[in-house]
């Protein structure tokens, strides 16, 4: 099977979604499409250095290193948070609601409603284009609901599952890479296996998925984050989105995990649309096969928001049976406070619009930092996604953990190194995850010229033989 994250396994620009920068890198067999980037006038492909050339660009970036650590600063881009500024976006929930009654008289205080408040469910149905009796409105984390769909597959199997998947020899799930590390990580915690494909920029390899997904019986499911994916920015495409709902598949109740966690999150005018892909397995007569989810965890409050799940009329009253032996109902109130606050579906865009207002000129930061000082300079490459969260950054094979290394020593915490693969481990040691949403401006430009300095130190040492020094 292919691998993901490396240079070599991704293909395209998907129709202007995300564009590859930085050109290719060196000792790799790169076929990321590159764009115009910005780089400075004196910036030469390290290929190109003698070895003293190197070492002296190792002892300028080993300057700039310790001057960085002389600052003790410290900045984080691990994680995908919203920032202040967008949370205080939502800060009109804290006064609501404005009854404790929802629009058929029902005290929404009381136990009861295990499928969720309706008037928000059509709200995020339109947005999520699925019928509102197919969509669940729960508690506050859709990862959570990932979880009990997984547990009850394991522990009952599903409306179209011969057995338990607990009771199969094994069971295994395919990943496209690079991806999203609390996907894998709950994967590993209930012993379910992994295998990878690419990501590319129209969404996952579908003909590696097809292949693997009907030559396996044990291959029970995949994940995908469809629009705008973590971290790649990719969209999946409609034909993509096609071939998974419509390949033939060795075990017969067969999951896709739609985590379309970045469905509204766009970070310019052109907005994706996400594939439709509950219509789509419907008509090719997999009605079962997909679990959609979605959040809105980065659209008011992180901590306080409202998950959705949606699937076949079946699939979710299969789900509800096994929901109501554990709970009476959400949180209602909450249900109704989100209601209110949105009003409709363009309630929900406009305010995903002030989102984009705060982000997009962080993106914009990101790549203007890292056009100038790795463009063309061939240890690089990255994406400017038009949407969702995390910038995708491929270094020098075989540095990027002494990138992420040499970051925290000058006081900048990045995702480890591999966290975009199964079990943490890139095998070609490339990938890094960058987040910069959460920090101020001001932090996120220094944060972006340590990640730079480190990437060139790395890459200087790298190709002059030097070992590392502290």
């Amino acid at each position: 099977m292919q691998r993901a994250g490396t240079p070599d396994s991704s293909v395209g620009v998907n129709q202007g979604t995300t564009v590859r920068h930085g050109g290719p890198l060196l000792r790799t067999h790169a076929r990321w499409k590159t764009a115009r980037v910005t780089s400075s006038t004196d910036a030469s492909p390290l290929s190109d250095l003698s070895t003293e050339e190197l070492r002296a660009l190792a002892t300028a970036q080993r300057d700039a290193h310790a001057a960085h650590r002389a600052k003790g600063a410290t900045l984080d881009l691990t994680r995908g948070k919203p920032s202040a500024a967008q949370l205080d976006l939502s800060d009109a929930l804290l006064r609501l609601p404005t009854t404790t009654t929802d629009r058929s008289g029902t005290d929404v205080r009381n136990y009861g409603g295990l499928r969720g408040l309706v008037e928000l469910r059509e709200i995020f149905a339109e947005l999520l284009r699925v019928d509102t009796e197919q969509l669940i409105a729960g508690g506050n984390s859709s990862l959570t609901i990932m979880r009990d769909v997984l547990v009850d597959l394991l522990l009952f199997g599903g409306v179209d599952s011969p057995r338990p998947w607990s009771q199969e020899e094994k069971v295994t799930f395919i990943c496209p890479v690079p991806g999203y590390d609390r996907h894998f990580g709950l994967l590993a915690e209930l012993g379910i296996e992994m295998v990878t494909v690419p990501m590319t920029d129209d969404g996952p390899d579908a003909e590696a998925v097809a292949r693997i997904a009907a030559e396996d019986p044990s291959v029970k499911g995949m994940w995908i984050v469809p629009t705008y994916a973590n971290p790649t920015g990719a969209v999946c495409s409609q034909e993509v989105a096609d071939r998974l709902a419509s390949m033939p598949t060795a075990a017969p109740d067969f999951k896709i995990f739609w985590d379309n966690a970045y469905a509204v999150h766009h970070l310019s005018e052109q907005e994706a649309k996400s594939a439709d892909i509950i219509s789509l397995t419907s008509a090719s007569e997999h009605p079962h096969r997909p679990f959609v989810f979605a959040s809105t965890s980065k659209i008011t409050y992180a901590g306080g928001g409202v998950a959705f799940l949606a699937s076949s009329s079946e699939q979710i009253e299969w789900y509800l049976a096994h929901l109501g032996k554990g709970s009476i109902g959400p949180d209602k109130v909450n249900h109704l406070r989100h209601a209110e606050f949105f009003g409709d579906a363009e309630g929900v865009l406009a305010h995903m619009r002030r989102h984009r207002e705060i982000l997009a000129p962080k993106f914009a930061e990101v790549e203007r930092v890292l056009g100038e000082r790795l463009g063309g300079r061939g240890v690089a490459t990255w994406n400017s996604p038009t949407g969702g969260y995390f910038v995708n950054l491929d270094v020098l094979p075989g540095t990027a953990s002494r990138v992420v290394a040499l970051a925290k020593e000058a006081g900048l915490s990045l995702t480890p190194a591999g966290a975009s693969f199964p079990y943490g481990k890139d095998p070609q040691d490339t990938n890094i995850r960058l987040a910069p949403t959460m920090p101020p401006l001001s932090e996120l430009t220094e944060a972006m010229e340590i990640v730079a300095t480190c990437v060139l130190l790395a890459a200087a040492e790298k190709l002059s033989g030097d070992t590392a020094k502290e």
